[in-house]
């Protein structure tokens, strides 16, 4: 009698020499498509759901080829692309990007470390800071918001504008806390987060965020 057991296939992994062949070919592609994104149309003319019947509707069970993923890069993706670096691109403002960025992001997910303490990654946390503080100074922002040896100042990376809100929001917050706490010494830190108010603008990228003690 056979077993009910569900038994998951072999999965074939892509081994050092098969990386190699793929990335060279996904690089002649990406530099193709860029040396010629001005010969594609710029907005798609599919319809909303025109990639539901393209694709199988389960998750396939066996792995392709690179080869085959290749190809369906041109038959189910670009059909519904909006090419942002297109030189008739004229939406929005063009993604940050270059050959050297690309380079830099096939790097950075081989190494794919998160750094979100020193340990955790010391090269990404320092050079996170020493960036951020050549930025500060070709802004010419004053010195006390460059990083400092006591950490007292200095940036971090902020991946979208809404993590950068909630960051500025949580400072703003922490700040309204110590001023309370120097003002009412007697007062529990959850009295004082019961007090706060936030004011912002209604305007998206016009935001300015303060706390108040009250």
């Amino acid at each position: 009698m056979g077993s009910n057991k569900f038994e998951a296939p072999p999965v074939t992994e892509m081994q050092a020499p098969q990386f190699k062949e793929f990335a060279k070919e996904m690089v002649d592609y990406i530099s193709n498509y860029l040396e010629n994104i001005r010969d594609r149309r710029v907005l798609p003319e599919v319809q909303p759901g025109y990639l539901k019947p393209l694709i199988p509707s389960e998750a396939p069970q066996q792995p392709e080829s690179w080869q085959d993923v290749m190809a369906d890069i041109e038959r189910v993706i670009m059909p519904g692309v909006t090419h942002w670096h297109s030189p008739k691109f004229h939406a929005y403002f063009p993604t940050a990007n270059s050959y050297p960025a690309i380079v830099a992001d096939m790097l950075s997910g081989a190494i794919a470390c998160i750094g979100f303490t020193w340990i955790a990654s010391p090269a990404c946390t320092e050079l996170e800071v020493e960036m951020l503080n050549w930025l500060g100074k070709m802004l010419g922002l004053p010195e006390e918001f460059l990083a400092s040896s006591g950490g007292q100042a200095g940036g971090v990376i902020q991946g979208t504008a809404s993590e950068a809100t909630l960051v500025a929001l949580l400072g703003a917050k922490a700040k309204a806390i110590k001023r309370a706490q120097e003002e009412h010494p007697d007062w529990e830190e959850s009295q004082i987060v019961a007090k706060l108010v936030a004011y912002t603008s209604s305007e998206y990228c016009a935001c300015q965020l303060l706390f108040k003690s009250l």
